[in-house]
């Protein structure tokens, strides 16, 4: 088939993806932040949500707007802004609303599977530093004079996926087990929250800091 590359290119392609899967990053802390405080579908949303978001910055890679939006300084500097202010938003929400899922609060309302999914989307397509690696990641594994660049870049984005599943997948459900802990326990419950609130921070920080290179 034509838009596979070669069997060497795949091998080299998924030892990188799995060095990339489980290297943490905001998609990975929102996934397990929404698992610990709204169960195991909500994680698994999330998680799918910022999957999504891999394929959508496939599209744009081979489309060009990710060189677009790097070329123009006030669309990189909006982005880093928007990205860093969701983030920062997140970390709000787990400082104010993360303890929702200890046992006295445990019948609230939860966040819808829809809103999970659109959360991990956001904070996927919002992040210029995976604009940055794709563009940068993904062309290397396709020669720019193949006639069959785009067909090879999305299947080496759907496979991007594909094999990230099974290795963000076990998080999900390691966070599932932990929680349980952290019913038990307000107190911990309590310094998670305020965990993920300064990890989604300090990954604002990155954001802001990221330079279109």
């Amino acid at each position: 088939m034509t838009f596979v590359p070669e069997l060497s290119v795949l091998v080299q392609f998924a030892v990188a993806t799995v060095i990339l899967a489980i290297t943490p990053g905001p998609d990975m802390t929102l996934f397990v932040s929404r698992t610990l405080s709204q169960g195991r579908a909500a994680g698994f949303a999330s998680m799918f949500g910022a999957l999504s978001g891999t394929l959508i910055h496939t599209t744009l890679v081979v489309v060009g707007v990710s060189a677009l939006i790097v070329a123009s300084p006030y669309a990189f500097l909006a982005l880093k802004f928007f990205g860093a202010g969701y983030l920062i938003f997140l970390a709000f929400q787990a400082i104010t609303k993360g303890s929702a899922f200890s046992p006295e609060k445990k019948m609230g309302p939860k966040v819808s599977l829809k809103k999970a999914w659109l959360a991990g989307l956001g904070v996927n397509l919002l992040n210029p530093k995976i604009i940055l690696f794709f563009m940068t990641f993904l062309p290397q594994f396709v020669s720019a004079h193949d006639p069959h660049a785009p067909g090879k870049l999305f299947f080496l984005g759907a496979m991007f996926v594909v094999l990230s599943i099974p290795v963000t997948a076990p998080m999900v459900f390691a966070a599932e087990k932990f929680s349980a802990a952290m019913n038990a326990s307000p107190r911990v419950t309590r310094v998670v929250d305020w965990l993920f609130a300064g990890v989604f921070s300090a990954f604002a920080l990155k954001i802001i800091t990221a330079q279109a290179r």
